[in-house]
């Protein structure tokens, strides 16, 4: 039986996506199914363009994503600025060409949260790349030229599903946004005959 594709939405400026990451690919391990990690660019106000209400969101959603990290030993420090993480996703997807997407992104979310990585710089990127012995020379060719053709494909993607925010998981076209709704989509494994006995 083939594996079953998953899709993940995701977005390295998210702390909620950073506490997904791991135990979404987890899944492969114990269902049929193929996760398929897909780069869309969060887009978010800065502090001054938020409604009070919104800053009052965005401060608790810290607060919350520091409760579910501090259990597993992850660091979340909340970034000083927007950041437009294109170089970080377009680094992501050229790491998947390696074989080294998840060691790429676990370092990209370690660092960027705490404060060490500027996800918008691409020497910055090129820096990570470089640190686990992928060529920064071949990243900074792929970033202006077939990962930007790549990543824009992830953007049309990500229209044509409605993708609103991430973590958002896909599995047969239903939706399951969050990181806390990986059980609910473990339950939908389970319930499709995908858990590997």
């Amino acid at each position: 039986m083939q594996p079953k594709e998953v899709k993940m939405y995701s977005d390295y400026k998210s702390p909620f996506a950073y506490l997904a990451f791991d135990p979404a690919f987890a899944l492969e391990q114990r269902y049929r199914i193929r996760l398929r990690w897909i780069p869309f660019q969060l887009r978010i106000k800065g502090k001054g363009e938020r409604s009070l209400y919104s800053e009052h969101k965005a401060q608790y959603s810290y607060l919350d994503a520091r409760r579910w990290a501090k259990p597993r030993g992850l660091i979340i420090r909340g970034p000083l600025k927007v950041y437009d993480t294109t170089p970080a996703l377009i680094g992501g997807l050229f790491a998947e060409q390696h074989g080294r997407l998840l060691d790429y992104s676990r370092r990209v979310y370690e660092l960027f949260f705490k404060r060490e990585l500027e996800a918008d710089q691409p020497d910055a990127v090129a820096s990570v790349i470089a640190s686990l012995g992928m060529s920064a020379g071949d990243y900074r060719k792929y970033l202006s030229g077939d990962g930007a053709l790549a990543y824009q494909r992830a953007q049309d993607e990500a229209a044509n599903d409605h993708v609103f925010g991430v973590p958002l998981f896909f599995f047969e076209g239903e939706p399951f946004w969050g990181h806390d709704r990986i059980p609910v989509l473990e339950a939908r494994l389970t319930e499709a005959g995908l858990a590997i006995a």
